[in-house]
């Protein structure tokens, strides 16, 4: 029989492949901890935050869940996620596996790792290419993401 957690991890994914952020926030404790290497260092409710935003802009996005396992404290998932990057209308392919960690059930840290220069290549075309592997591109791909999920927060809080 699956552990609790992994049952969780179920969810939180199948939740994803719904696109149902809401449900993908409730899997979260208060001031869990996100990052992947384009959303870094997410606490309290940007994660939640983040995922609403993704999937409510998602379009074409589909989500497989590859394999997952968990215990009482941490789990892990692989995860793949096909869509269109709405900025430049590219597909993008990206193959990602997930570190969780757990408090009450719930998970309070999450980081996803993929691969940034495979991502910018896809998402960013020629330019992602050339120059995704750089800093100064990762850099600005970060800060826009950043940007963005303020907004999204921001606009939240207003239709609240």
């Amino acid at each position: 029989m699956a552990h609790e957690n992994e049952e969780l991890l179920s969810r939180f994914y199948a939740a994803f492949g719904r696109h149902d952020g809401s449900e993908m926030a409730a899997c979260y404790a208060p001031g869990a901890l996100f990052s992947d290497p384009v959303f870094t260092g997410l606490s309290g409710g940007e994660p939640a935050a983040m995922w609403k935003m993704l999937t409510a802009r998602a379009e074409d996005l589909e989500i497989r869940l590859v394999a997952c396992s968990a215990g009482e404290e941490t789990g892990t998932a692989h995860w793949l996620a096909d869509y269109t990057f709405t900025q430049t209308g590219r597909k993008v392919h990206n193959d990602v596996r997930g570190t969780f960690r757990f408090t009450g059930g719930l998970i309070a840290e999450h980081r996803d790792d993929f691969s940034f220069y495979a991502w910018a290549r896809q998402a960013l075309g020629p330019a992602g290419l050339l120059l995704g592997w750089t800093p100064l591109v990762q850099a600005k791909v970060r800060r826009q993401a950043r940007e963005s999920l303020e907004q999204f927060m921001a606009d939240e809080q207003k239709t609240g």
